[in-house]
């Protein structure tokens, strides 16, 4: 079968990285991209050789020549380009945050589901090395059924400096990382069944919160905490891992800072490192992040290619966005939010 030809929509900040994925992956390659800024679609397009370029997405649909689209475009452009993509039958990718509200995002599933086209959300964390290790130790059973997990993302790493618009919005650690640490909890111990969520905003040239603590009851009964902070300093600045806990009926499993994976249980315990690949393109410390890129990107293809649903579809991942709404209400009110509620 021939490569698939993608679209890319949106070359900001994040979309490089995008672009250098796409060049590793088998069986997939860009040949068109938009974006509403001339000068960085002359950037990107320059940078990677792509002689299709448009400011107007309408037309570069129109125009067509593209089996999907990767829109890496701010939150809420998402909806109007994903429901074009919809009207154009071209399977699409969708940068997360999923949508500005849970609504917009059901009503994205459901126009993608209309038009029999697959739909997938770069939510990228759970395919890092380090996370996929932890998944293959608790399924392995070293540890036998899990009741307790922490999954903590805690750093003092200036994040406004590359991205300044973060400290703009209301809304910040939850939607931006908490997002991404929900669906590692998600992905690891299983959907959610309620949360409780305590925030707190530290630096004070910043809008929205960054430090949240968020305890989640699962549907197999195990509880975890999810622990993510903007403002916390360390002798040794920790990002960007995500650092794991998960404690079982027969042992336990912790991933530590520098990417050390410990399993401890009735044999001992085994050490081992998951350090992330640094990929020709990448640099520390964002490799962990890059790699985990190109992993979801040759996910995409390999799936699209199969007829298979992708890991984070459009229908999964509006159980971790109703997690991340659930966090923000339960915050607000001080109390416990059902999820099953959200997603009825």
């Amino acid at each position: 079968m021939s490569d698939l030809k993608g679209a890319l929509i949106g070359c900001g900040f994040f979309a490089v990285n995008q672009m250098h994925g796409w060049k590793g992956v088998q069986g997939a390659t860009i040949v068109a991209i938009c974006d509403r800024d001339p000068e960085r679609l002359k950037i990107v397009g320059d940078q990677f050789g792509i002689d299709r370029r448009y400011t107007d997405a309408s037309q570069m649909f129109a125009e067509g020549g593209f089996d999907f689209v990767d829109i890496a475009t701010t939150v809420n452009s998402h909806r109007p380009l994903i429901e074009m993509a919809a009207l154009h039958k071209v399977p699409a990718i969708c940068q997360k945050p999923f949508a500005p509200t849970l609504a917009d995002a059901k009503a994205m599933v459901a126009a993608c589901k209309t038009a029999g086209v697959p739909l997938m959300i770069h939510e990228n964390f759970r395919w890092q090395t380090p996370i996929q290790a932890v998944r293959k130790a608790l399924e392995s059973g070293a540890i036998g059924l899990p009741f307790w997990g922490r999954f903590s993302f805690r750093s003092g790493y200036d994040v406004f400096s590359g991205q300044p618009y973060l400290a703009e919005g209301k809304r910040f650690i939850i939607e931006d990382l908490g997002i991404h640490t929900l669906d590692i909890a998600r992905y690891i111990l299983g959907d959610v069944t309620s949360l409780t969520a305590r925030t707190k905003r530290v630096n004070p040239r910043i809008n929205g919160e960054d430090v949240a603590t968020i305890l989640l009851d699962h549907d197999n009964g195990a509880t975890s905490i999810v622990d993510v902070s903007y403002a916390t300093k360390q002798s040794i600045e920790p990002f960007p891992e995500t650092l794991i806990e998960i404690d079982g009926t027969e042992g336990s499993i912790r991933l530590s800072q520098g990417y050390e994976l410990q399993v401890t249980n009735a044999d001992g315990t085994v050490n081992t490192d998951v350090a992330p690949t640094l990929l020709p393109w990448a640099s520390r410390p964002w490799h962990n992040i890059q790699e985990s890129v190109f992993a979801i990107q040759q996910h995409w293809a390999d799936s699209l290619k199969a007829g298979t649903e992708t890991s984070t579809s459009g229908t999964d991942n509006l159980k971790t966005f109703a997690l991340v709404e659930a966090a923000y209400e339960s915050a607000a009110t001080k109390t416990t939010v059902d999820i099953g509620t959200l997603l009825t």
